[in-house]
């Protein structure tokens, strides 16, 4: 009895115009990162165990798949590899090891898998992609760097064209500052930004009272929080504070918009937003998220900020950096099933050369050559189908133009294109043998 064949839980797998659409996307992003200059980098799936656990901890260490052989299992051998479970980890790695050899400030994108053990849940995925840039410095970064994050990310979802979307920044210096002012201690900042962050998904007065749990012996300092966090120009707001780490961070965080502002980025997708934190511990100073306008229900579809020292459990040398991430599956699955994202390309064929007669095949090979050549996708259909069985299959791909050569047109020194596009206003054109390539590319374009 044949196995059943069924999919792992926690992947995604797509069909043909699926995954046509997906690819798409991810060609967008990665011109994105291209056109700011940043150097392709790839990392293997999986890393030496002790070196990718190194920085981990608490749930994130629960989620990492280990790798071993059956041979090791067979031996009761502790695994050796691990699969990564983020692309930050491995370019922490990647950065220490070949240090020497790199330009620094070093600018990186990585479009690649990565694996958790995730719970089999709605959204969350065991195997997805991650679409990362970083830069990252020697011994110093300018705050440049910073703003010029927002720009990338603001040209890559300008081309995507999934609606309009807001970039939201902050600064972790200034939010530990304000915490450190209105009474808060170190050891209360990640519950009182764990709370903060729920500003816009919950009412604000829910939020305060949640805040002020934290810290019961000041109720007043979570209404004032959220009070300066909503103000509609909190950068005026924090000017009349007095301590060195907000005015350290405003004056950061000043810095970063104006000069992403000065990249192209409209104010009106740029907004500065204090209830911004991001979970991560090692964010030192800007973090970024990005929304989706017409859907916040999705959550941010873009996230990072800048760390102090990127490698610093690898090496000596201090590495700072600042980066940002697409996930990627996770975006497209979700826009996928809101219809924000078609997937109407069944064939990444632009034309298909029919068999009209089999002892025509080397000239239809040929036409296909002569084609291809010039840059366009071309499929051959092959075998002896009937010639309406040949154009079902081209109107079920969605080929845009079909190329028809029998004897008749051979002799009489033309080739018939059949346009199959829904929109043709002219179905089929004659042109010359050696008029084909111009006309089909006329045609295209058209």
């Amino acid at each position: 009895m044949p196995i059943q064949p069924r999919t792992p839980p926690g992947v995604l797998e797509l069909l043909p115009p699926q995954q046509i659409a997906f690819q798409r996307m991810l060609d967008t992003i990665r011109r994105g990162f291209e056109r700011f200059g940043f150097l392709p980098v790839e990392t293997p799936a999986f890393e030496v165990a002790d070196v990718l656990l190194t920085k981990t901890g608490g749930e994130t260490e629960k989620q990492v798949y280990f790798v071993q052989s059956t041979g090791a299992i067979k031996e009761g051998k502790a695994p050796e590899l691990a699969l990564r479970f983020d692309l930050t980890v491995p370019l922490a790695r990647y950065v220490a090891e070949h240090e020497h050899h790199l330009n620094f400030p070093f600018r990186r994108y990585q479009i690649q898998r990565v694996y958790r053990g995730e719970r089999n849940q709605k959204g969350r995925y065991r195997e997805f992609y991650q679409c990362d840039i970083d830069v990252i410095g020697k011994d110093s970064l300018p705050l440049a760097y910073d703003a010029e994050l927002p720009a990338i990310i603001h040209g890559v979802f300008a081309e995507l064209a999934f609606g309009a979307f807001t970039i939201r920044i902050n600064n972790r210096k200034l939010l530990r500052g304000l915490l450190e002012s209105f009474g808060w201690g170190a050891e209360q900042h990640t519950a009182v930004l764990h709370e903060l962050d729920r500003l816009g998904k919950t009412p604000d007065a829910e939020v305060v009272e949640l805040i002020a749990k934290v810290q019961p012996s000041a109720p007043d300092a979570a209404a004032k929080l959220v009070a300066l966090v909503r103000a509609p120009d909190p950068l005026a707001e924090l000017d009349k504070l007095d301590h060195p780490a907000v005015a350290e961070g405003r004056a950061e965080l000043r810095k970063v918009y104006e000069g992403t502002l000065a990249l192209g980025v409209p104010d009106t997708q740029l907004k500065i937003d204090l209830s911004i934190a991001r979970g991560l511990d090692y964010y030192t100073g800007t973090v970024y998220e990005t929304f989706l306008d017409a859907h916040p229900k999705l959550g941010s579809i873009c996230s990072g900020g800048r760390y102090e020292n990127l490698a610093g459990h690898y090496t000596k040398s201090k590495l700072p950096g600042v980066g940002i991430s697409i996930g990627a599956t996770r975006l497209f699955s979700q826009l996928l099933e809101m219809n924000v994202i078609g997937a109407q390309a069944t064939s990444i064929a632009q034309v298909l050369v029919l068999s009209v007669e089999a002892p025509l095949s080397l000239t239809y090979a040929q036409m296909a050559t002569e084609l291809r050549g010039t840059g366009l996708n071309v499929e051959v259909y092959a075998g002896d189908d009937k010639l309406g069985k040949q154009l079902k299959y081209a109107d079920r791909a969605k080929v845009p133009l079909a190329i028809l050569l029998g004897s008749r047109e051979q002799e009489a020194g033309v080739v018939k294109i059949k346009d199959l596009r829904e929109n043709a206003t002219v179905r089929e054109h004659d042109v010359s043998r050696g008029e084909l390539v111009a006309a089909v590319q006329r045609l295209l374009v058209s």
